[in-house]
């Protein structure tokens, strides 16, 4: 009887272990995968974008104070993905699409940033772009050509990226917004379209319009 009942308290205590880790690992239940966990971090930091140089399919260099005072939605790319890319700068167009179209360009801009520079130069991400009908201007295709200075951005916006050897990458992916101050305002599930340009425009109309 006595040994039952320590089996019970062993048992007992290896189960409220067990969840005591569960709500630690998963930020108080929040949080059920590392990704996710990954975002609800991004959330409440809210990072800055860093001071770095972008080189877009113009052959133009800029930093991100080139878009001051306008909302940016960022994806992360490179060009010889055949398949998580495509269909994450498919989405991108359908967001795009979907935004009122009196904001894009004025108060709004959507970038794909590559994080293979060498490979992305500017010739191969304007060919790139015509695939999504991208126009260059409002939705811009870049890289960053500084590898250091590509690595904080990953960084920052928690972005991974784990090269084969091959020259292909293992990364997530996901629609990132920044807001008119340069800080990051949300990270979007680049799956669910609807959701992300009815929250964008959501976010446009109370802004700009209110």
């Amino acid at each position: 009887m006595i040994k039952n009942k320590q089996n019970l308290i062993a048992i007992f205590l290896v189960i409220l272990f067990g969840i005591s880790l569960f709500y630690v690992g998963t930020d108080g239940f929040k949080a059920y995968t590392a990704e996710t966990a990954r975002t609800n971090k991004l959330m409440e930091e809210k990072p800055e974008l860093p001071l770095v140089t972008l080189e877009d399919s113009n052959k133009r260099s800029y930093s991100f104070s080139e878009f001051e005072g306008k909302y940016v939605l960022m994806t992360f790319i490179y060009t010889s993905c055949t398949d998580v890319c495509l269909q994450l700068e498919v989405n991108a167009a359908e967001v795009y699409n979907s935004i009122p179209q009196k904001y894009i360009g004025e108060d709004i801009v959507f970038l794909s940033i590559s994080f293979d520079p060498a490979t992305d130069t500017p010739d191969q991400l304007d060919k790139y772009r015509s695939y999504f009908k991208s126009d260059g201007e409002t939705w811009r295709m870049a890289r960053i050509p500084n590898q250091k200075e590509l690595d904080t951005v990953l960084e920052e916006l928690g972005v991974i990226v784990i090269p084969d050897g091959n020259g292909n990458f293992t990364h997530n992916s996901a629609f990132y917004l920044a807001g008119p101050d340069g800080k990051l305002l949300e990270v979007m599930d680049y799956k669910k379209t609807e959701e992300a340009a009815n929250k964008v425009t959501d976010i446009l109309d109370n802004e700009v319009e209110g």
